[in-house]
């Protein structure tokens, strides 16, 4: 396997997050066409909301687990599989609600259970890696509602520096102008912020096609 793809939106035939997600896998592809992408779409296939509690009862070391446990943990191990399996990974992760997507987070506490992604591992450090994030409006410095986006720092940290990978973000604000009429007025920035961020996927997409060829050839 080469990159890992997870996807977190809910609404897939119109999400933002994964048209960007679809310019830097075609990046990555045009550099690579025979390495494989392996995808999880946790709105297809969502992580059961239990499944973190019964995987920290488990232990890292689990001995007698009741059935319920068992089937966490090989979750777990799966999630943790594929993460470090990869030579490269992509997130696309939309602001929901002003906060972490519910589906994005409920993944991360149950992969963050398996031994080679816990806190003292280094399993995944220095992996290169993009996180893809929209925002239906925009929350930037000078905004109304600067400081409202309590997901964006939250992906960082836990990516970046919890996990150690090598980061890019991509990011695009404002994706419900044409949606909600009350923000009609912005039309042309959000149309010059979209195009931002389309350049950005496709600039990500090459550099992490590129940190594989470089990884190849060392």
């Amino acid at each position: 396997m080469s990159l890992f793809r997870l996807d977190a939106s809910i609404h897939p035939a119109t999400s933002a997050s994964r048209a960007l997600a679809d310019l830097v896998e075609e990046q990555w592809t045009a550099e690579h066409p025979d390495a494989g992408v392996v995808r999880r779409d946790l709105a297809a296939d969502p992580i059961p909301a239990t499944a973190w509690q019964l995987s920290v009862a488990a232990g890292a070391e689990p001995g007698d687990l009741t059935p319920e446990q068992a089937e966490a943990v090989a979750l777990r191990t799966l999630l943790a599989d594929e993460l470090v399996a990869a030579e490269a990974l992509l997130f696309a992760v939309p602001l929901y609600n002003y906060g972490v997507s519910q589906h994005f987070k409920t993944w991360f506490d149950l992969a963050y259970t398996d031994p080679r992604t816990a806190p003292t591992s280094t399993t995944l450090q220095g992996k290169p890696a993009t996180l893809v994030t929209v925002l239906g409006g925009n929350y930037g410095a000078g905004t109304p509602r600067e400081g409202w986006d309590h997901s964006t720092g939250w992906l960082r940290r836990v990516l970046a520096d919890v996990w150690g990978l090598e980061l890019r973000v991509v990011q695009r604000p404002f994706t419900l102008v044409g949606v909600n009429p009350a923000l009609d007025a912005f039309t042309d920035v959000a149309a010059t912020l979209k195009e931002h961020a389309e350049d950005g996927a496709r600039r990500s997409g090459v550099e992490l096609a590129r940190a594989r060829s470089v990884r190849l050839a060392g």
